[in-house]
């Protein structure tokens, strides 16, 4: 993956994951990108109180991967590096 790519594909997901933080941060947590593999399966990481939360494995299917698979379609899947949404 080029320089350039990566990086339009870094803020294009980084966009679309703007769209849930508010959500997120209204709990006390909050998400970041970790890294995209070659494969384009994002990897993520909860931060603040959506570390523990026993309810991350749903946020992260119907909030997470649902965002951003709308908006970056290239993206194949999103997994949590940390947390219970493994």
């Amino acid at each position: 993956m080029t320089e350039m790519v990566d990086h339009s594909l870094w803020q294009r997901i980084d966009e679309a994951l703007d769209d849930i933080r508010p959500h997120l941060q209204g709990d006390g947590g909050n998400i970041e990108i970790v890294e995209i593999t070659d494969q384009n399966v994002l990897r993520i990481k909860w931060l603040g109180t959506c570390e523990s939360c026993n309810m991350s494995v749903m946020t992260m299917r119907a909030g997470v991967e649902q965002a951003v698979r709308a908006k970056v379609p290239e993206i194949t899947s999103v997994v949590a590096v940390n947390g219970m949404a493994r």
